[in-house]
């Protein structure tokens, strides 16, 4: 598509979570670290949230891959599961004896068999529940059952909850009080702010072979605003970017083709949609404080 127009070696704005382009910085580094560090030492229950777009996907395969054999990991991508299912999953997933209509204690008890069975083989287990927010609240007490399951000494297996803010509001009810008291360690993934917005672009970028620098500053600026920060909305947006530049037949992303992808994307945010429809160009006043922007009308757009 452009790729060759622009020395790139592969598509660096792809919405597919590709640990190669794990932007290793702010609360991005903060959150894998943390969750290596809590799994490692066996902590129980850690809790990633994030908005939609904000990178948790991409977060929870870039764990995965740090993990070494001795991690024996089940990832749930679908977290809507009655109890039964959920217990059935993870039954099946570690290799426990079940069959039709088996009582429920009698499969806890094949479960904990089974998860000691691993420990013995020097294999430590890990839960990963994406979408966590849309989990059943039984389903929740169950995997809070499940995770009673534990040695003198350790947990039989550990859990991962990664969602988006509404996880927050579920685990603060009344009723689910034992599960939030278990949740050793939390993050939260934020927006990234105007300069590692531009610093996230230049990353994808170097990552997919770039050799020159593709986007002016007031193209970065302008993504930031129309994006709020958000990766998935950068991507978008800078993807579009390039397709417009590579359109015009030109070597660099200007305010310009920017604007054009703004204009073509209607989940940009309301004021880069604004800015973008109203031909307005925010730049630092010279000689002004930080934080001071200036509103210039284009005649001819960068």
């Amino acid at each position: 598509m452009y790729l060759d127009q622009f020395g790139l070696t592969e598509s660096p704005f792809s919405l597919t979570p590709d640990t190669q382009f794990f932007f290793n910085k702010l609360s991005y580094r903060s959150a894998l670290n943390m969750l290596v560090s809590a799994i490692k030492n066996n902590e129980g229950f850690v809790k990633i949230v994030g908005e939609v777009g904000t990178g948790k996907t991409l977060l929870s395969r870039k764990l995965l891959a740090q993990l070494d054999e001795s991690f024996h990991v089940i990832t749930i991508a679908n977290s809507y599961l009655t109890p039964n299912e959920l217990k059935g999953l993870v039954a099946q997933e570690i290799g426990a004896h079940t069959k039709p209509d088996m009582p429920a204690y009698q499969l806890m008890s094949s479960i904990y068999r089974a998860l000691l069975e691993l420990v013995k083989k020097g294999k430590q287990v890990v839960l990963v529940v994406d979408e966590a927010q849309a989990m059943p609240r039984d389903t929740l007490e169950a995997l809070r059952l499940l995770s009673n399951m534990e040695t003198d000494k350790h947990k039989l297996m550990q859990t991962v909850l990664i969602g988006q803010p509404e996880l927050d509001q579920l685990l603060a009810r009344a009723d689910l009080r034992q599960l939030s008291q278990r949740i050793a360690f939390s993050a939260t993934l934020s927006p990234l702010s105007s300069a590692g917005v531009a610093e996230y672009v230049d990353f994808r970028l170097d990552s997919a072979g770039a050799k020159s620098e593709l986007f002016s500053g007031p193209a970065k600026r302008l993504l930031y605003l129309a994006s709020g920060g958000v990766p998935r909305l950068v991507n978008l947006l800078a993807h579009k970017g390039l397709i417009a530049a590579a359109s015009a037949g030109v070597q660099k992303v200007g305010y310009r083709h920017v604007r054009a992808a703004i204009n073509d994307s209607p989940e940009a945010k309301p004021l880069g949609r604004a800015i973008a429809l109203g031909g307005l160009w925010l730049l630092p006043l010279a000689g002004a404080g930080a934080g001071v922007m200036a509103s210039i009308q284009l005649g001819t757009l960068l």
